[in-house]
């Protein structure tokens, strides 16, 4: 299903791109996402936040290139760049209850720009893993991917991934 929208090749460029926190919360390894499609990285390289609060801004200058409907989900591109967002486990089945899209496809955004609010509360009460993988599909297309060793990050704050290009 993610697949289809990885699939453009971009040449080297020899930069970086600096990926900011999108959320507040907790630095979790990729590998500890409860869900193997991430944690075994067949989707790209990453790395996963636990939100302390419910608010999701552009991790950079940019621009959507999709929006999910059910708003737990967006794929954002710099320089040529994809990531994806993905809020929480299995929230596609939320059928878009607990969130509040602001992004449009095709916009383009600033960095701490807000694209996307989510009850925390409700998703929790409903059952589901509030655990938020932030993943480079693209990892053909980047010489590096490096990851924040840090613990707790702020959203628009710190730099969690920098990819080397």
């Amino acid at each position: 299903m993610f697949f289809n929208i990885f699939k453009e090749k971009k040449e080297a460029k020899n930069e970086k791109l600096l990926v900011f926190a999108p959320l507040t919360g907790r630095v979790l390894g990729i590998e500890m996402v409860p869900d193997e499609v991430f944690s075994k990285k067949m989707l790209g390289d990453g790395i996963a936040l636990e939100p302390s609060e419910g608010e999701l801004v552009s991790p950079f200058d940019g621009r959507v290139k999709q929006v999910f409907s059910t708003g737990h989900a967006i794929v954002l591109e710099s320089m040529g760049i994809p990531l994806l967002i993905h809020v929480g486990m299995d929230t596609v089945n939320l059928k878009g209850e607990g969130f509040i899209l602001y992004a449009r496809e095709g916009e383009n955004v600033k960095k701490g720009q807000v694209l996307l609010r989510f009850d925390r509360e409700f998703i929790k009460k409903k059952g589901f893993s509030l655990v938020t993988p932030i993943i480079v599909p693209d990892v053909k297309g980047a010489e590096r991917i490096i990851k924040t060793e840090l613990e707790e990050v702020k959203r628009g704050e710190n730099v969690i991934l920098e990819v080397i290009l």
